[in-house]
């Protein structure tokens, strides 16, 4: 928290996650936390884009009532495994990769996704993805003249993906939201280029924790057709904050939504925590 009259942050919760995760399958295979938790041991063997969040509502269901940090992380197994695999396609040879892929089980993408709908120039014949993504180059995230624009982020040069997540909340006669993610790699001549990179704006009731805005704006998506999702987010105008998680997969599933862009939107279920984090120290102040 950054108190109003420019004092001191508060760091109000810090949680960290690491696993392991079986490239093909994307199975869980091993996980630890800090804080430690020891219910989370249960998620060894589910499977990202599978099982995992299911198993991970049941296993975890008081970090998701408490809207912890940890919790957020865990529930972004499934798209960051989903994802990871892209940097490949930034650090080795087009042929090599290609012959890779073909070498692999088919997986038919269509109607996954507005990106992936019937007809999408990002498929082949036989609906697999094809891997001529668009990227940018892009910036580092922290900021230069804002310290506390991010938190410290590990520089990494060898070949890695990131999904960096920000959500930043404030309360007036409003809930105010702004909010962004980017998934990046590393590029074997330095820097990053982006994927996906969408920010989302939103306001709520103070009250009812109603959302009462919403706005996404695509900046960096892989195909043509992948910003076609933001114009349905009003789709879930009027949903408690709270509700977030299950109420987005009902309205915007398929090719109404992103996968990515839908979990931005089901992430901001944390934000009443972080809205009574701020009004209890408001009032504490």
């Amino acid at each position: 928290m950054t108190p109003d009259d420019g004092g001191d942050p508060v760091v109000l919760r810090e949680d960290t996650m690491r696993a392991g995760i079986d490239s093909a399958t994307r199975t869980i295979e091993e996980i630890e936390t800090h804080p430690t938790r020891p219910n989370v041991m249960k998620l060894i063997g589910s499977r990202g884009g599978g099982n995992s969040r299911a198993v991970l509502a049941e296993a975890m269901a008081g970090e998701s009532s408490a809207g912890t940090p940890l919790y957020l992380l865990l529930d972004d197994i499934a798209g960051a495994s989903l994802i990871a695999g892209f940097a490949y396609s930034r650090w080795v040879d087009h042929d090599l990769l290609m012959q890779a892929i073909g070498a692999g089980p088919v997986r038919d993408m269509t109607g996954l996704c507005a990106g992936f709908q019937p007809g999408s120039g990002a498929m082949m014949p036989d609906g697999s993805p094809k891997w001529n993504h668009q990227v940018r180059s892009v910036a580092p995230l922290p900021r230069a003249n804002d310290p506390l624009s991010w938190h410290a982020l590990e520089e990494i040069t060898d070949m890695a993906m990131r999904r960096a997540r920000r959500i930043d909340v404030h309360v007036a006669d409003l809930i105010t939201i702004d909010s962004m993610f980017q998934d990046s790699s590393t590029v074997p001549t330095g820097g990053r280029v982006a994927v996906h990179e969408y920010r989302l704006t939103a306001t709520a009731d103070p009250d009812t924790g109603d959302l009462l805005t919403i706005d996404a704006d695509p900046r960096v998506l892989p195909y043509d057709e992948c910003p076609l999702a933001a114009r349905n987010v009003g789709k879930i105008l009027g949903t408690p904050l709270s509700e977030l998680r299950t109420v987005v997969l009902e309205k915007l599933s398929g090719t109404e939504g992103c996968t990515h862009l839908n979990d931005a939107m089901r992430a901001l279920a944390e934000v009443p925590v972080l809205v009574r984090d701020l009004r209890a120290r408001s009032n504490s102040g």
